[in-house]
C-alpha cells in the first residue's frame, strides 16, 4: 500500500493514542457491546499514561455510530485532543487494539489495508455504461457515473435489400462511439492513480472499450458475468469481481515475492533485517519494505543509532518498536508497504526492495 497519505500523521508531534475497535451493529446486543468495547479501550489508554482530553476524544469519535453494514472496525489515530486519522474498515476486528505512546501502532491496519484493491468496475452495453470506483474493503462505490451515448441506430435490426450492409455498417459505428465514450470515463478515473479495470457487459462492446484501453498502463480483466440490465446476474458478476480481486492479489503478492528472491539472489538493490533497512532509510533507498508485522513488533529499533532516520516531527528518545519506526520511516519517504510472512522475507521480519544497489554507487564513484 502507498504510505503518503499517512505521511501528515508522523509530521505531527507526539504522543500518539491508536484505537481499532470493533463497531458492528449486527447481533441483538449490539449497543451495548459496543459500549464495552469503547470502555475497554479508553481504561486502556488511560492506564499507558494518556491524558484525559485525548481519552474523551477516542471516546467520542468512537462512540459514533458507523453508518455502514457489518462486519466493520473503526481506527483512530489522535495527537492530544487532534484527531490525525478516522477510517472504516470492512472487517471484524476480534481483539480491540489500544495504544499509547511515541508512534502511532498502525501495524494491525496496515496489514488489512494491504489486502485490499481499489479498482474501476465498467460495464458497458450497446448504449453507454456505468463506471465506478470502488474499495474492495466497501460494497458500495465510492464514485459512480453512468455514459448514456448515442441510441439511435444503436440497436441491429432485419434490412432487407442494398441498404442491410449500410445498416450493419452505421449501427457498429454508433457501438463503437458509445464504447468510446465509456472508455474515456474509465481513463479520466485511470488518471487518479488507480491501476486495476474490471469490465463487464455486452460481449460485442468489450473488445472496442479494451482496444482505447490498450496504452493505459493499468491492468484491465474482462469478467464474462454482468451486464447494465436489472435482471443481468448480479449474484454471478459479484463472485466474478471476487475471484477476480483475489487472483489480482495473489499476482501482485507472488511477483513481489519472486522480485525479493531474485534480487536476494543476486544480492542487488535489497536490505534485509531491522538495522540494515534503517540504514537504508536514511540513504532514501527504500522503495517498497516488506514486513512481517508481529515478528518485528517483537524487535526494537534506536534511531539514534541510525544517525538522519527520520521517524516523525521530533525524533522520541531510547529504543522504539521496530514495526512502528520503519512504517513511520515509510511513510516519511514515500515509501510502499506490503505484508509478508517472515520466511518470504529470507528469513527476517522485515525487507526492503531498494531504488539502486549502493555497491553499483560506490564502483561508479570510484
Amino acid at each position: 500500500m502507498e504510505t503518503a497519505p499517512l505521511s501528515e500523521i508522523f509530521q505531527s508531534s507526539g504522543p500518539f493514542a491508536t484505537a481499532l475497535v470493533d463497531v458492528s451493529h449486527d447481533s441483538e446486543n449490539a449497543e451495548h457491546e459496543h459500549e464495552l468495547r469503547v470502555r475497554t479501550v479508553c481504561e486502556s489508554l488511560a492506564e499507558q499514561g494518556a491524558e484525559a482530553g485525548t481519552v474523551d476524544v477516542v471516546r467520542e469519535r468512537l462512540s459514533a455510530t458507523a453508518e455502514r453494514a457489518a462486519p466493520v472496525g473503526r481506527l483512530l489515530v489522535t495527537a492530544g485532543d487532534k484527531v490525525l486519522l478516522d477510517e472504516l474498515l470492512g472487517a471484524r476486528i476480534d481483539q480491540p487494539l489500544a495504544s499509547y505512546g511515541p508512534l502511532p501502532d498502525l501495524s494491525p491496519w496496515i496489514q488489512h489495508r494491504d489486502s485490499t484493491l481499489t479498482f474501476v468496475l465498467a460495464v458497458v452495453d450497446h448504449v453507454g455504461g456505468d463506471v465506478a470506483v470502488y474499495d474492495s474493503d466497501v460494497p458500495e462505490p465510492t464514485d459512480e457515473t453512468s455514459v448514456e451515448g448515442e441510441t439511435q441506430h444503436a440497436h441491429k435490426v432485419p434490412v432487407g435489400g442494398w441498404s442491410a450492409l449500410r445498416y450493419q455498417h452505421v449501427t457498429e459505428n454508433v457501438w463503437r462511439q458509445n464504447a468510446g465514450e465509456v472508455a474515456d470515463e474509465v481513463l479520466a478515473r485511470l488518471e487518479e492513480g488507480i491501476d486495476l479495470v474490471l469490465l463487464a457487459g455486452d460481449p460485442q462492446s468489450r473488445p472496442m472499450v479494451l482496444e482505447k484501453l490498450a496504452n493505459s498502463s493499468a491492468t484491465v480483466v474482462e469478467l464474462e458475468s454482468g451486464t447494465r440490465a436489472e435482471d443481468g446476474g448480479d449474484e454471478a458478476m459479484q463472485q466474478a469481481i471476487r475471484e477476480a480481486l483475489m487472483q489480482q492479489l495473489v499476482e501482485r503478492r507472488l511477483a513481489l515475492s519472486h522480485e525479493l528472491k531474485d534480487r536476494l539472489g543476486r544480492d542487488h538493490a535489497v536490505a534485509t533485517g531491522v538495522k540494515d533497512t534503517a540504514d537504508a532509510f536514511v540513504r532514501g533507498q527504500v522503495e517498497t519494505l516488506l514486513i512481517d508485522p508481529q515478528e518485528a513488533a517483537e524487535l526494537t529499533l534506536d534511531p539514534s543509532q541510525h544517525p538522519g532516520l527520520v521517524v516523525g516531527a521530533t525524533v522520541p528518545g531510547g529504543p522504539l518498536r521496530a514495526d512502528q519506526a520503519l512504517i513511520a520511516a515509510a511513510a516519511l519517504t514515500s515509501a510502499d508497504v506490503s505484508v509478508a510472512p517472515r520466511g518470504i522475507l529470507g528469513g527476517a521480519p522485515v525487507a526492503a526492495l531498494l531504488r539502486w544497489d549502493q555497491d553499483a554507487v560506490g564502483s561508479r564513484q570510484g
